[in-house]
């Protein structure tokens, strides 16, 4: 496993805001911030890979429902995708599943008093040439850093851990 940067201590953590970071746990603050670069890289490199694979004028929510669609090559509900995904904004997704009908990405029926979606052959090609172009240029970049695999898949169970927290204490913001 490649070796963790050592932390300079005289300049203290590395965060957005530094007022955050004073509390009672600053290296909450320097995840935060981690998360902050993290999510807006991967939102440009979903946006761009899938450029790349040919379909332009996606959003990283499209890209992502567009995967989530075609996991598994399963039907899915919009309450399904909100789930998957953790999103509240349900007519968010709605919105980007009438964008990927319309370019042909997926398509509806209805599955008792839903509305389901599935991705189409043309959906499906999309995510085959977005996966061929991430083995390329993100996952062999990624793998030249020699990360140990199974501390990557910790590191994912701890941020879906951290989610759930997240969401807790957002739900607690709304009855202060």
């Amino acid at each position: 496993m490649a070796a963790t940067p050592k932390r300079n201590t005289e300049i203290g953590p590395i965060v957005s805001a530094a007022h955050l970071a004073e509390g009672g746990m600053p290296a909450l603050s320097e995840v935060e911030f981690a998360l902050e670069m993290a999510n807006n890289a991967f939102s440009r490199w979903m946006v761009r890979g899938m450029a790349a694979a040919g379909v332009d004028g996606l959003s990283a929510l499209d890209v992502l429902v567009l995967h989530t669609v075609a996991h598994r090559a399963r039907m899915k509900t919009v309450a399904d995708i909100c789930l998957v995904l953790n999103i509240e904004d349900t007519h968010t997704v709605t919105y980007t599943l009438k964008k990927l009908e319309r370019l042909g990405l997926v398509s509806s029926s209805r599955r008792g008093k839903e509305k389901a979606v599935a991705v189409t052959s043309e959906g499906e090609a999309a995510c085959l040439r977005y996966r061929k172009i991430r083995e390329i240029l993100l996952v062999e970049a990624v793998k030249s850093l020699g990360l140990d695999e199974a501390e990557m898949s910790r590191l994912a169970a701890l941020l879906r851990a951290l989610s759930g927290h997240y969401d807790q204490a957002a739900r607690s913001a709304v009855s202060l």
